[in-house]
């Protein structure tokens, strides 16, 4: 029961709690506790049908399955993700690495390898692993000024020295390891919104918020491997590297038409980016929450072993 209202309903009720994005580090330890207290609740179910002098020999045989079969789904999960995204990121760099070009434009901005693809439309994201990569097109050196194109490198940066790909490739291992059925596609889009919270908030303490802001329009049409982190929005499952990752040109039509292209996601982030940091109480609440929710299926798996 708890196990089951941790993966499916409560995740698409907090998604709704828009107001926990002004804190992005407390709300994504949040979610990484609710999803990582389903899966132990599922786990708890076989040692404490074990341990019930009440229960009927069949129904321990259901538990032991259960836990059984929900460990099975987490190794083999994280077998399948981590071997899945490290094959398409060296894949993708192999790509990048043949076909990218260093920018003089780019030189002292980046504090990492930047490679710019020959590509119209403005789009920028990283390669993290162990050579860490800045991709850019040559669509973002066109349209983006110096202190724009300073605002993305920093964002980029952030997501490579927090290594945020690790954040989200262990709360996919858990997203996945959930039943179909069960899994909350909203708590997997708004992990991934929150990551680009933390690095928009880097980039602003480098260029500000209006720079930012800026390019963050400039980059709205543009797209990224889904493997990869990036100030776009947009993912793909192909390579930009191939020239079908993108979009067509994003132009020059004025702020209006360039914020008409924009998602929701990027809407949303501009917004934050106008908002004041949550109060350090919410802050502190958000962690206690955090904490109860996962230490309690440990405390009543001792109840029940007690």
């Amino acid at each position: 029961m708890a196990a089951g209202s941790l993966a499916g309903p409560g995740p698409r009720v907090m998604a709704g709690l828009t107001r926990f994005r002004r804190a992005p580090f407390e709300a994504l330890v949040v979610w990484q506790c609710v999803s990582l207290a389903g899966v132990v609740a599922a786990l708890a179910v076989a040692p404490a049908a074990v341990a019930s002098t009440t229960l009927p020999g069949w129904a321990t045989v259901v538990a032991l399955l259960f836990s059984g079969g929900m460990l099975a789904r987490v190794l083999w999960s994280g077998h399948r993700v981590g071997t899945r995204l490290r094959s398409e990121r060296r894949r993708h760099g192999e790509l990048v690495d043949a076909l990218g070009t260093h920018d003089s434009r780019t030189a002292g901005l980046a504090g990492g390898e930047v490679r710019v693809l020959a590509h119209p439309t403005p789009t920028a994201y990283c390669l993290p692993g162990r050579r860490r990569r800045v991709v850019l097109t040559e669509g973002t050196l066109l349209a983006l000024p110096a202190d724009e194109l300073a605002a993305v490198l920093a964002h980029e940066r952030a997501h490579l020295r927090a290594r945020h790909d690790l954040v989200l490739e262990f709360f996919a291992v858990l997203h996945e390891a959930v039943p179909s059925r069960l899994r909350a596609v909203e708590a997997l889009r708004e992990v991934r919104l929150l990551v680009e919270v933390l690095a928009d908030r880097a980039a602003r303490k480098v260029a500000g918020p209006v720079p930012l802001a800026r390019a963050l329009v400039s980059l709205a049409r543009g797209a990224h491997p889904d493997t990869a982190l990036g100030a776009t929005d947009g993912t793909t499952d192909g390579d930009a590297a191939d020239g079908g990752a993108v979009g067509g040109s994003a132009g020059d039509g004025g702020a209006a038409d360039r914020s008409a292209g924009a998602s929701s996601a990027t809407r949303d982030r501009m917004l934050l980016l106008t908002e004041p940091d949550a109060s350090p109480a919410l802050r502190m609440a958000m962690l206690a929450f955090a904490a109860l929710v996962l230490t309690t299926p440990v405390a009543l798996l001792a109840v029940a072993l007690g």
